[in-house]
């Protein structure tokens, strides 16, 4: 089973964007608060790249702003693309199927309807 289940904070404001067949997206990046101290007595984050389509970008762009709280539940998928230098890198990153405003003024949950790209 790939479940992903995190909560954190927006590190930017949200922007939707569309690809050549004209589904929206957006790439997020969440900052999520690790729950234990580091060697040096304090909390690590980790910087999570997620990806938001269609309706769940659309409203999470709207609605949320950098330093917003969110929940979102998705996968994790790893993909490759070659960079200009001809190299193969390699990224994983969550694909959110719901997400959850927690700290913005308009919290409620929205559900990807359409999962395809």
């Amino acid at each position: 089973m790939n479940q992903v289940i995190l909560v954190g904070r927006l590190v930017e404001n949200p922007t939707v964007s569309e690809t050549e067949n004209g589904k929206k997206y957006t790439s997020i990046n969440l900052a999520v608060p690790r729950s234990f101290k580091g060697p040096d007595g304090t909390y690590e984050t980790d910087f999570i790249r997620c990806v938001l389509w269609n309706g769940v970008a659309a409203n999470t762009s709207e609605y949320c702003h950098m330093g917003d709280v969110v929940g979102i539940k998705g996968r994790l998928q790893n993909r490759k693309y070659e960079n200009e230098n001809q190299e193969t890198k390699y990224i994983t990153e969550v694909i959110a199927e719901r997400v959850t405003f927690l700290s913005s003024n308009h919290r409620k949950d929205v559900e990807v309807t359409d999962n395809k790209k």
